[in-house]
């Protein structure tokens, strides 16, 4: 079964094609560097992170370009709020996402262009759009004339009247004077920017936010990608604008395919900041283990709103997230059967022959089918969830009296999370540290300490020795109310919260 993904340009799912066969060309919109990653982002690009590792694990060569926004309006303003310059401002928050996105378990992309190095390209466009009568010059700026595209609002499925009346709307009076229809864009914005002026035949200024994004496509992937992907809050105007510029200047189709993620809801409302329901990643990293937020978003498929809901603190401020407290008990499922497989010992391995338990059978072609059905991310965790109770009945099988598994079983096992961590960017860790983490972690915020746990567990080890059960279930029940389960077994008894 071939990858399928819908389409929003035609409305449709349909088949991934190539127009080179085995290499995938792909461009995902990166970040305005002048804040730190949210939620927001964290979902986007974990969608196409998991995208990316799906074509390569089917066979694909991916080129994946994900570009970063360094010259901007939201820089310059925040800049100067800070008494810092915009380079320096944006280099920053580049080096804070770039921080995010691996601690999210995002690989880095292939190529990652900065506006502020492509000026030459973008100029370069602008130029050609001037000359084949697609844009023109008004005062200081230079504008695309959609006019002179017929198929603009392909993309979003807007009509030319709804252009023009939405437009009206937006813009100041000022500007619509400069302007031949009032749904034209800017692709230069003349002027003097403080840390971001730059020379060029229309005079000084700098870019406008569309252009960049074609300029550095079409230097790194060509003409034509494979696809382009983004959230859908860039449909319109910035994809729009995209496609009837690139289009406009080379006459060719800008990307066959065009992907988008859903938005970010808090309890039923679009996340903003306007709204006070907004989180960074790292306030969320520092309540939850990163790996356990994207597992979150992973568990949503990607074209639905992902819904966030919180618990309120007695100040009002967020206490809890249960949707990704859920989201890291799974997680801990996930690392805590693998380290079970990774503890058998050896004796208990044979090498016999018996069928392998369907549910360890060949997870990798599972995952890659359930990813075909247009991304289907929680259907391959359902996959991944069926093939952890396989691995747990796998271990209880062997460490029952007697007991022994196949070896054919346990490799199968073993490249199932293999499997797991390369195309899903799950439980790749190693898990002992991984669980300790966030068992810590919430000790902590119940106002314990692993010493006084463990302390309380060899108290209760040594009434056990002494035959004394009654003081040994009084600690137990103890330890209970704090909401510490106790595990007996061979090794000794572990701890969780």
């Amino acid at each position: 079964m071939a990858l399928r993904l819908h389409n929003t340009l035609t409305g449709k799912k349909e088949e991934f094609r190539t127009l080179e066969d085995g290499v995938a060309r792909i461009y995902v919109c990166g970040p305005t560097v002048y804040d730190y990653a949210h939620l927001g982002h964290a979902r986007c690009y974990v969608v196409y992170d998991v995208l990316v590792r799906h074509l390569r694990a089917s066979g694909y060569r991916v080129i994946y370009a994900r570009n970063y926004t360094d010259v901007d309006d939201k820089i310059l303003h925040r800049a100067a709020e800070k008494g810092e310059h915009p380079k320096a401002l944006a280099e920053r928050f580049i080096q804070a996402f770039e921080e995010d996105m691996e601690r999210l378990g995002c690989d880095k992309p292939d190529i990652e262009p900065k506006v502020s190095e492509h000026i030459p390209e973008i100029i370069a466009l602008i130029g050609r759009l001037i000359e084949r009568g697609h844009a023109y010059q008004s005062g200081d700026d230079v504008y695309f004339s959609v006019e002179s595209f017929d198929e603009y609002g392909k993309l979003s499925h807007r009509s030319a009247d709804a252009l023009r009346t939405g437009a009206s709307e937006r813009v100041s009076k000022e500007e619509l004077e400069r302007k031949r229809h009032p749904a034209d864009f800017v692709l230069w914005k003349g002027g003097e920017f403080e840390g971001a002026t730059y020379e060029s035949p229309f005079g000084p200024g700098r870019p406008g936010w569309h252009i960049e994004c074609s300029a550095m496509s079409m230097k790194h992937l060509g003409e034509t990608l494979d696809l382009h992907g983004g959230g859908l809050d860039l449909v319109f105007p910035h994809h729009e604008n995209e496609i009837a510029q690139s289009e406009c200047a080379t006459g060719k189709p800008f990307s066959n395919c065009w992907v988008h993620n859903g938005f970010v809801e808090v309890d039923k409302e679009k996340m903003s900041k306007s709204l006070g329901n907004f989180f960074t990643a790292r306030e969320l990293f520092n309540r939850y283990e990163p790996e356990a937020l994207r597992y979150f978003v992973m568990s949503v498929h990607y074209r639905s709103p992902l819904s966030l809901d919180w618990e309120l603190a007695d100040d009002g401020s967020a206490r809890a997230f249960p949707s990704i407290e859920e989201a890291e008990h799974r997680l801990e499922t996930l690392y805590r059967a693998r380290e079970r497989l990774e503890t058998l010992p050896e004796g208990r391995i044979k090498p016999i022959e018996a069928p392998t338990p369907r549910e360890i059978s060949d997870l990798e072609g599972r995952l890659l089918r359930a990813l075909n059905d247009d991304l289907n991310m929680p259907v391959a965790l359902s996959e991944v969830s069926e093939f952890l109770r396989g691995v747990n009945e796998l271990a209880d099988r062997a460490m029952a009296k007697k007991g022994s598994i196949t070896r054919a079983a346990y490799e199968e096992a073993r490249e199932g999370f293999e499997a797991i961590s390369r195309i899903l960017g799950l439980g790749g860790s190693e898990p002992q540290s991984i669980l300790e983490r966030i068992r810590d972690r919430r000790a902590n915020e119940r106002g314990l300490s692993r010493e006084e746990v463990e302390a309380k567990i060899q108290a209760r080890d040594e009434a056990r020795l002494a035959k004394d059960f009654a003081k040994a279930d009084s600690i137990r029940d103890e330890l209970k109310a704090l909401g510490v389960e106790l595990h007996d077994g061979p090794d000794g008894t572990r701890w969780t919260l």
